[in-house]
C-alpha cells in the first residue's frame, strides 16, 4: 500500500456518519436495524465494565459483524476467560509488512445513580446527536469506526487493500492490559504478523477535527502510607498519620497545579506534563454504622493515578515521590505499580 492509498484508508477510517443518523445523499440508504447508529448501540448494549466485564457477548458481537466482510477471525486465549480476537483482512501483497488496528473491550466502572441515564441503555439523543453508555468514548467508537470503514471500503469503493489489515480487540486494557496486550505482543502470533503500523486509540473529540497522538503517557499507580502515634481524638500529636498524610497530599496537589497552569497557558500540551490525581483515601477506625471519631488512627494511606511522558526521567520522578511526597522522615512509604503486581519500599531505600 502506498503512503497516498494509506492516508486515504486512514481517512475513511475516521470519516464514517458513526454519529450521525442521517446517511449521506449519495451513500446506500440503510434500514433502522443495519445503520452505524445500531449497531454501535449493540456493541454499547454489552456490559463489559470492570469489575466483571462481558467479554464472551462482546466477542460473539464483533465475530457476527466481522462474518459480514468475510475477515479471517481468530480466538486468542492467554488467560482464562479474557479471549483476545484477531480479525484479519488479507492484501494482495501479504510479503509487505501489515497494519494493526487495535482497540480494547473492557471499560472503566459505571455508577447508575450518577447517569442521567442507565449507563448501559445506550440511549441515544437525536436532538443532540449524544449516546449515553459506558464506553462509548473509551473506546468501544474506535472498535465500530474501523468496522464500518472496513463495510464502506468494501461495499462503496470494492477496496483491496495491499498491505495485509488485522483488528485486534482486547480484554483488560482499563487494568493494566496484562492479560491483554502485553501477553498478545509477548506472543508467537503477534510476532507473525510482521507489523510495520499500529492505530491506537487516542482522546475523543467533540468537534469535526481530527487528532492525531504519536505517543503516549506511562501510568504509575501509587499509593502513599504514612503512620504515626495513635491517641485519644482530644490531643494534639505532632506528626500524626493522618496528619502526615495531608501533608504529602498538599505537596503533590502543588505540584499538580504547576502542571495544569502550564497547561492553561498554552505552555504545554496534556500529553506533555505530569498528571497526578487522587484516587482513594483510607484512614480512621470503622465501627458498624461509620468511623470512631474520638480516636486517632496509627495509619492511613491515599492512592493517587500518575501519568508520565515519554520524556519523562522515570528515576528523577520515582526519586522525586520519596524525597518530597513520601518522604521516610515523616514515616511514610509508597507502593508503585509498574508491572502485574507492585513494589513496596521504603522512601530512603530506593
Amino acid at each position: 500500500m502506498s503512503a497516498h492509498h494509506l492516508l486515504q484508508a486512514l481517512s475513511l477510517l475516521f470519516s464514517l456518519p458513526l454519529l450521525s443518523a442521517i446517511p449521506h445523499p449519495q451513500q446506500h440508504q440503510e434500514t433502522t436495524t443495519t445503520n452505524p447508529i445500531t449497531r454501535f448501540q449493540q456493541y454499547l448494549i454489552i456490559n463489559t465494565a470492570h469489575p466483571n466485564p462481558d467479554y464472551s457477548s462482546a466477542i460473539s458481537f464483533l465475530q457476527s459483524q466481522s462474518q459480514l466482510f468475510n475477515l479471517t477471525a481468530h480466538l486468542l486465549h492467554f488467560s482464562p476467560s479474557k479471549p483476545i480476537l484477531l480479525l484479519t483482512w488479507p492484501g494482495s501483497n501479504p510479503s509487505l509488512p501489515s497494519i494493526l488496528l487495535n482497540s480494547h473491550l473492557d471499560s472503566v466502572p459505571a455508577e447508575p445513580s450518577k447517569w442521567l441515564h442507565p449507563p448501559f441503555s445506550t440511549l441515544w439523543d437525536p436532538s443532540s446527536g449524544h449516546i449515553y453508555a459506558r464506553g462509548a468514548q473509551d473506546d468501544k467508537c474506535i472498535g465500530l469506526q474501523y468496522l464500518e470503514a472496513i463495510r464502506v471500503l468494501q461495499s462503496q469503493f470494492n477496496y483491496k487493500p495491499i498491505r495485509t489489515i488485522h483488528r485486534s480487540y482486547v480484554p483488560d486494557e482499563e487494568v493494566g492490559g496484562f492479560d491483554g496486550m502485553m501477553a498478545f505482543v509477548r506472543s508467537k502470533e503477534f510476532e507473525g504478523l510482521n507489523l510495520g503500523f499500529v492505530l491506537d486509540e487516542g482522546q475523543a473529540s467533540v468537534g469535526d477535527e481530527y487528532r492525531v497522538f504519536y505517543a503516549d503517557r506511562s501510568p504509575w499507580h501509587v499509593v502513599v502510607r504514612a503512620t504515626g502515634t495513635p491517641g485519644h481524638g482530644s490531643r494534639m500529636f505532632n506528626g500524626g498519620a493522618v496528619e502526615n498524610l495531608m501533608r504529602s497530599v498538599e505537596v503533590m496537589s502543588r505540584f499538580r497545579e504547576n502542571q495544569l497552569d502550564l497547561v492553561k497557558a498554552g505552555l504545554a500540551g496534556y500529553s506533555d506534563v505530569v498528571s497526578v490525581n487522587p484516587m482513594h483515601l483510607k484512614a480512621g477506625i470503622p465501627t458498624p454504622d461509620g468511623f470512631v471519631m474520638n480516636m486517632q488512627p496509627s495509619e492511613a494511606e491515599a492512592g493517587f493515578d500518575i501519568r508520565f511522558s515519554p520524556t519523562t526521567d522515570p528515576d528523577l520522578l520515582k526519586k522525586k515521590i520519596a524525597d518530597e511526597w513520601a518522604p521516610a522522615s515523616r514515616n511514610m512509604s509508597f507502593e508503585v505499580c509498574l508491572q502485574k503486581g507492585c513494589s513496596s519500599e521504603k522512601s530512603g531505600n530506593l
